[in-house]
């Protein structure tokens, strides 16, 4: 292993009796077109810049690289901060330029490699303790730089993102208060599209925030996290836009096609289990200029069947059509709601009621969900028919139950 100041107090390596240095500055030019040409056949993304800008700024780099490198060799010091901060602002060129980082690091790598090539070539036999020395140095010269370029280019994707998120979520709010979004989305650029699917959702708890010394934030961040993920990665339509929290939000969903319940309910799929926690979501499309009145009737739909006991999945006001009418404010939900009146200091008898409905009317089936003798189902129905005057064994009345009980659940959206 080298010593941390080995590098520095060894004497200036030299090939065939000449300094490398002087060898490496002499190839400088010449190295500085052969990378540049190297990187295109390597290196794919290079590709999408300009043909003047490859032969000019990037070749200039590349060749201010080789030179400082070449004092490198000489003097065993490292790159200063100046040489440094070049790198980092030329790494967040490329970065806004859309050339991948490993592609960045992979130029200076390359051309270290070349440079290593054509220098060894004038090396003998004697010299194997100068080209030790050379490479110890490379070594250095190498991980200072590969820290400048992934600093540069992650400072600037972390302030392009940040402009960018901004641009999006001003485009979101711009689209919820009901105004007109174009010049928002101009300014994201962002193409709207003809139609979202607006998705009120509801998150439930992953496990872990329910786990013993366990951090809840941190579980309940890591959930959100894997869903806006997965949420971004299968948007072929265009960019979605989202407003969520750990337990739900909104999100809205670019579309050019018709509405497609089957696609939807995968994508939910995916997404329920790249967060590992159950959704409850809610759907319905319109325009841009319409989405502020949509975000509000998915909540609606989404309340309803939250709160008339249907699980997890998808659903669509056609799927609650009944139960949506009667969750709407007025005299007739009232005096629905009003039915069960009798009932409220006794909790076990809407709880049946509510369980009979929902196992179609099957007594057994009833008493088993509830943990309970079929007897006791017999009985606490009859305490009902008792306390409302309506039997929920008889079918005009089993009508009117239901209409009462959904207005009785809803009352308080």
């Amino acid at each position: 292993m080298t010593a941390p100041n080995a590098q520095h107090s060894a004497p200036e390596p030299q090939f065939g009796g000449t300094p490398v240095h002087q060898r490496l500055l002499a190839l400088a030019p010449e190295l500085a077109t052969e990378v540049t040409a190297r990187l295109l056949d390597r290196l794919p993304a290079y590709h999408a810049l300009p043909p003047e800008q490859l032969r000019g700024e990037i070749t200039r780099q590349l060749e201010r690289g080789i030179r400082a490198f070449a004092d490198v060799l000489r003097t065993g010091r490292p790159p200063g901060e100046d040489e440094l901060a070049r790198i980092r602002e030329s790494s967040a060129r490329r970065a806004d330029e859309g050339v991948p980082l490993e592609s960045v690091v992979g130029a200076y790598h390359l051309g270290a490699q070349l440079c290593a090539a054509r220098l060894l070539t004038a090396a003998e036999p004697a010299d194997l303790p100068d080209i030790v020395t050379a490479q110890d140095r490379l070594l250095g010269y190498l991980r200072l730089v590969s820290c400048a370029v992934a600093a540069g280019y992650v400072q600037e994707r972390q302030a392009a993102l940040g402009d960018e998120q901004v641009a999006r979520q001003a485009l979101l709010s711009r689209l919820l208060e009901g105004g007109d979004p174009r010049a928002a989305a101009d300014r994201a650029g962002i193409r709207l599209p003809a139609r979202y699917v607006v998705l009120s959702l509801a998150i439930g708890p992953h496990p872990d925030e329910s786990r013993p010394g366990v951090n809840r934030s941190v579980a309940a961040r890591r959930k959100l996290r894997r869903l806006r993920a997965e949420l971004e990665r299968r948007q072929p339509d265009g960019v979605p836009l989202a407003a969520l929290a750990a337990d739900g939000g909104t999100v809205l969903l670019p579309t050019t096609g018709l509405f497609d319940r089957d696609a939807l309910t995968a994508q939910l799929d995916r997404l329920a289990r790249a967060c590992g926690a159950p959704l409850v979501a809610a759907a319905t499309t319109a325009p841009p200029s319409a989405v502020a009145d949509a975000v509000q009737l998915a909540t609606e739909i989404r309340l309803v069947a939250e709160t008339t006991g249907r699980g997890p999945g998808l659903h669509l006001l056609d799927d609650v059509l009944l139960e949506y009418q009667l969750s709407r404010p007025g005299p007739a939900r009232d005096t629905l709601a009003a039915i069960l009146a009798p009932l409220t200091d006794r909790p076990e008898l809407l709880t049946t009621l509510r369980t009979f409905l929902a196992c179609g009317l099957d007594r057994r089936r009833t008493a088993t969900r509830l943990l309970v003798h079929p007897n006791t189902v017999d009985y606490r129905l009859r305490r009902t028919a008792t306390l409302t005057g309506l039997n929920p064994a008889r079918p005009p009345d089993l009508l009117t139950l239901h209409a009462a009980l959904t207005a009785h659940d809803t009352a308080a959206l």
